[in-house]
């Protein structure tokens, strides 16, 4: 292997690595859930952090990592030695964010709020995240009885 080819394999996996720290951090995202909401499997990441590929990863799930974590994947192509700038997908903006939700983020890196109120807005946004939706007639009904 080369000297500039290892070397990208350190910057990468040092991208990837933050990435990953973040997400836990600042969204208390375990590895599986990285994986479930960027789309690129556990073991992929994996290689990924320890260097241990042969090719360079494939720019589509470079891009599907980022976009699920919501970073540009500019940072990432510079780390793989890539000239490529952008891509189709990267260049959309992306949506407004709920002036809640964005309360609610900052609560959470916030230093005076104590961990039990932390971990219990966690608890409550996973809740919410993942409770099946009720059916549309069923919201109606709700509606008429209030």
């Amino acid at each position: 292997m080369t000297e500039s080819a290892h070397a990208r394999k350190i910057a990468f996996a040092a991208f990837v690595r933050r990435a990953l720290d973040d997400a836990r951090a600042m969204r208390a995202w375990s590895g599986t859930e990285v994986s479930r909401r960027t789309g690129v499997s556990r073991q992929t990441i994996n290689r990924w952090v320890r260097g241990d590929w042969a090719s360079d990863p494939e720019a589509e799930r470079v891009v599907a990592f980022c976009e699920g974590l919501g970073l540009s994947p500019t940072a990432a192509f510079a780390a793989l030695g890539w000239e490529r700038a952008t891509t189709p997908r990267a260049a959309t903006a992306p949506p407004p964010m709920d002036p809640d939700v964005e309360a609610l983020l900052r609560r959470l890196v916030d230093p005076h709020v104590s961990d039990a109120e932390k971990f219990h807005i966690r608890e409550t946004i996973r809740y919410l995240a993942y409770r099946p939706s009720l059916p549309t007639d069923v919201r109606k009904r709700g509606n008429r009885a209030g």
